[in-house]
């Protein structure tokens, strides 16, 4: 049997547009300042787009996430209306115990009925701790049984140090999070509901003729910041989720614990302004998008196109794009029939020799057995590879 090996080529990235970025030697660029001193237990900035993490504290320190608690509750609801399971117009009737519920509120009455709509903005602009509990009741019959939703759908995102018992972030045994999770989650939220991430973004919301605004003071101080969620209990501290978007670079930050509304706010904006400065992001391959063609032995054709099943995000320091190398891997020889599903080489990006990204190759198509007379002629001619 012939072994299979391994082809290596390695490709200079280069794209006209983003050349002007690196005029300078990467040695005459100024280097990448240590981020931020940030006051709190524990905090993480990192680029949505790539995943990569600029920078972070105790991210995988167990916390009380307070409010921000409820970013889990709207992942599911939000899920359950993507399914088709409920709908923005379907009407609530409001229980005692969700009426009942203290801290923050949206204010709905006690037998009324709320569109679920109404009670996502009260929840997420005011912060509702009783549209939290109508919605949990809604979707799951109790708060309890949607509290073992919360952490089915954090176990299927990687949230590895979380725990939910309920659906407002109200202080209870059990009941935590981790810097690193909760960006896991904002991102989710942003990737996968687009069309809901919007509510984020609102700055004051009316409901029964009262007026609350938005408890994020971000969506005021930074333009470029649209979304996301406040928390704040004794045992818990003043917490913040921001989301910013600048020139196609979207960073997430995630703080737990600062001493104040003020404190958490500038801390949000040092970190976004420090990651927007000094990084820059870049989809080098789009999902489906030929990255290279290969030579496919015993097909009905003679070659192959390999790509991406996701696109391919970077985040570097700002000027070094185009000291950016990719190595590809391929298996050779490479015999059909092959699929869509079967990975058949690698790609690597590094930049000054460190690696940056790695990720497996595909066929962008099923590639089919030739006829026997052309698969015994390639057995023949293999021979002579």
């Amino acid at each position: 049997m012939r072994s299979i090996s391994i082809l290596c080529l390695v490709l200079i990235l280069f794209s006209s547009p983003l050349a002007a970025l690196a005029q300078q030697p990467a040695s005459l660029l100024p280097p990448v300042p240590a981020a931020p001193a940030v006051a709190a237990r524990g905090y993480i900035l990192l680029d949505f787009n790539s995943g990569e993490v600029l920078t972070e504290k105790d991210a995988d320190e167990t916390m009380d996430p307070a409010s921000i608690t409820k970013l889990m509750t709207a992942y599911v609801v939000f899920s359950e209306l993507s399914k088709g399971q409920m709908r923005l117009d379907d009407l609530v009737t409001v229980s005692e115990r969700a009426w009942r519920t203290g801290g923050s509120r949206t204010f709905i009455e006690v037998g009324s009925r709320v569109s679920v709509e109404d009670l996502l903005r009260g929840m997420i602009i005011q912060s509702g701790n009783d549209a939290s509990v109508a919605l949990a009741e809604h979707t799951a019959g109790s708060e309890a049984a949607f509290a073992e939703l919360m952490n089915e759908y954090a176990r299927r995102l990687g949230m590895v140090n979380s725990n939910f018992r309920n659906a407002n972030g109200l202080p209870a045994e059990d009941h935590y999070s981790s810097a690193r999770d909760i960006a896991l989650l904002a991102s989710a939220i942003i990737r996968e509901f687009p069309e809901f991430y919007q509510f984020y973004s609102e700055r004051e919301f009316t409901f029964n003729n009262i007026t609350q605004r938005n408890r994020n003071q971000m969506l005021w101080r930074d333009p470029s910041v649209d979304g996301m969620k406040t928390g704040m209990t004794d045992a818990a501290g003043y917490c913040l989720v921001a989301s910013a978007e600048r020139e196609g670079m979207r960073l997430i930050s995630v703080l737990l614990g600062t001493s104040s509304a003020k404190a958490r706010a500038d801390a949000t904006q040092s970190l976004m302004n420090w990651g927007f400065r000094f990084y820059e992001s870049h989809r080098l391959y789009a999902a489906g998008e030929a990255v290279t063609s290969a030579r496919i032995w015993k097909g009905e054709q003679d070659t192959l196109d390999l790509g991406l099943t996701e696109d391919l995000w970077v985040t570097v320091p700002r000027g070094r794009y185009d000291a950016m190398q990719a190595a590809l891997e391929l298996k050779s020889p490479l015999v059909a029939p092959l699929a869509p599903e079967d990975a058949v080489g690698r790609i690597k990006v590094s930049l000054e020799g460190e690696p940056l990204a790695e990720r497996p190759l595909h066929p962008l198509a099923r590639s089919t057995e030739g006829g026997l007379a052309r698969r015994a002629l390639h057995s023949v001619l293999l021979w002579f590879e």
